[in-house]
């Protein structure tokens, strides 16, 4: 018997019995929707990592440290360690907890710079700002400030910045969040206008000692002690750009104030002075030559961890993300392998009915000629219809109801214009309503078997 008549016959068999055929359907359906939602999520989520990797990150860029911390994709390691007094001691939690890091020193950098395939080396500075202010206003802010990364790509609500390298000296990115709080009527009045960041020197070891020693001499006397004030900066900088939230920025406390590598960096010196940090980096980014050819990049890391550096790529930052990623698709998907298993069991009882109801009439198709063989992959076919209907009905719901409900995901999660929580591709609903198939012809196999072995004889004579 041709395919094409096995394939016919077998619809006209399940059209026969339409209201059992849905339910069967659909409880594949269920499982088919189920891993549907999965891969268009996962979609999702990917497209948003792999935007928001590329505009946080130069892939020409490598993080470089001391530390081996600085390639730990998940919690800090606070598990004790051996003490190092050239160490210093970072804070690492709000309770005060301390991780003891190795820091890049300057001596570091200027090892770093001589390798061939260097193009630049630019430290991470961590600098502590006491606020921020402007002459349109007697109120002062805290922030948080940061260097310019010339491979981000901030959005911004006004001004421009330059197509490529830093900004400039003297001028700095204002978060749409100070606007108001500055004085500024808006985003676009503040270009141009000026702003002053204030930092304070911290007190040397020196001054710290003698300050106690005047104080135990004080309390010997009877005398008064005065502690010694900070030495505080107020530097004036103009806006150059105002940046507001992005969907895909890395900004979880708040969008940073940005200054200039080169002015963050007197920053950073001047607040840095005497204490055991001055001049050290958790961190320095360095940028390889034609760094943009992943292969490259890849061979640098080699080079330096080689030389007993640490290093993390753009590529190893995404990872890092998308492992998260893939562990919530792999949960919720194992829910839709379990639908689908459970419904195995719905086909293989529907087809044993129906083997069962159908009994005389196998008897005669067999009787008129008709071969064992084709009376199985009648029954095989027909669950494969089951398997079909439920993986088009389940899929289409699917993408039914994540294209209604994308905006407002989009809107709710604060994606942004251009992104999707679901993304679904025709290529994986197809490959996966062919897998349901297949797994419905297996659910089929025994009913199918039953059926291809009965005695045709037997079969008539069965009431």
């Amino acid at each position: 018997m041709k395919a094409l008549d096995l394939i016919r016959r077998a619809g006209r068999s399940l059209k026969s019995a339409k209201v059992r055929t849905i339910l069967t359907s659909l409880a594949i359906g269920v499982g088919a929707f189920t891993l549907t939602a999965t891969l268009a999520a996962g979609n999702g989520i990917r497209d948003y990592t792999d935007r928001l990797i590329s505009n946080n990150f130069d892939p020409a860029e490598l993080i470089v440290g001391r530390d081996p911390e600085i390639e730990n994709s998940g919690a800090p390691n606070t598990s004790p360690k051996e003490y190092d007094a050239s160490v210093s001691n970072l804070t690492v939690g709000g309770d005060g907890s301390s991780l003891q890091i190795k820091q890049v020193t300057a001596e570091d950098v200027e090892e770093l710079k001589k390798y061939d395939f260097v193009e630049q080396v630019r430290p991470n500075y961590q600098v502590q700002a006491r606020y921020i202010t402007a002459p349109t206003t007697d109120k002062q802010y805290t922030l948080t400030l940061q260097a310019y990364n010339p491979g981000q790509k901030p959005e911004l609500e006004a001004g421009k910045l330059p197509e490529k390298g830093d900004i400039e000296n003297g001028t700095l990115l204002l978060p749409t969040t100070y606007v108001e709080l500055l004085g500024f009527k808006s985003a676009a009045d503040a270009i141009g206008k000026e702003v002053s960041i204030a930092t304070a020197q911290p007190f040397t070891e020196e001054a710290l000692q003698e300050y106690f020693a005047n104080l135990q001499m004080g309390a010997a006397t009877g005398g008064e002690t005065t502690a010694p004030e900070p030495t505080e900066q107020l530097t004036t900088y103009k806006v150059a750009a105002v940046t507001k939230q992005g969907a895909a920025s890395l900004s979880f406390a708040g969008l940073p104030v940005m200054l200039s590598n080169e002015d963050t960096g007197a920053l950073y010196d001047f607040t840095t002075e005497g204490t055991q940090n001055h001049g050290k980096y958790v961190y320095v980014y360095v940028r390889v030559k034609g760094g943009e050819d992943e292969q490259k990049a890849l061979d640098a890391k080699a080079a330096l961890k080689e030389d007993g550096y640490y290093v993390q790529t753009s590529q190893d930052i995404q990872k890092t993300i998308t492992q998260f990623v893939d562990v919530l698709q792999i949960l919720v998907g194992v829910f839709g392998v379990i639908t689908v298993v459970a419904s195995v069991f719905g086909i293989i009882n529907t087809m044993y009915i129906s083997v069962l109801e159908r009994t005389r009439e196998i008897g005669l198709m067999k009787a008129l000629g008709m071969r064992g063989r084709d009376v199985a992959w009648l029954f095989r076919i027909e669950a494969a219809w089951i398997g079909f209907l439920g993986g088009v009905i389940g899929s289409a719901l699917a993408f039914g109801a994540g294209t209604a409900l994308n905006p407002w995901l989009t809107e709710t999660l604060g994606l942004g214009e251009g992104n999707s929580i679901l993304i679904f591709d025709f290529g994986q609903i197809a490959i996966l309503i062919a897998s349901l198939i297949l797994v419905a012809i297996v659910a089929g196999w025994f009913p199918a078997r039953k059926a291809a072995k009965l005695d045709p004889i037997e079969a008539l004579r069965t009431e």
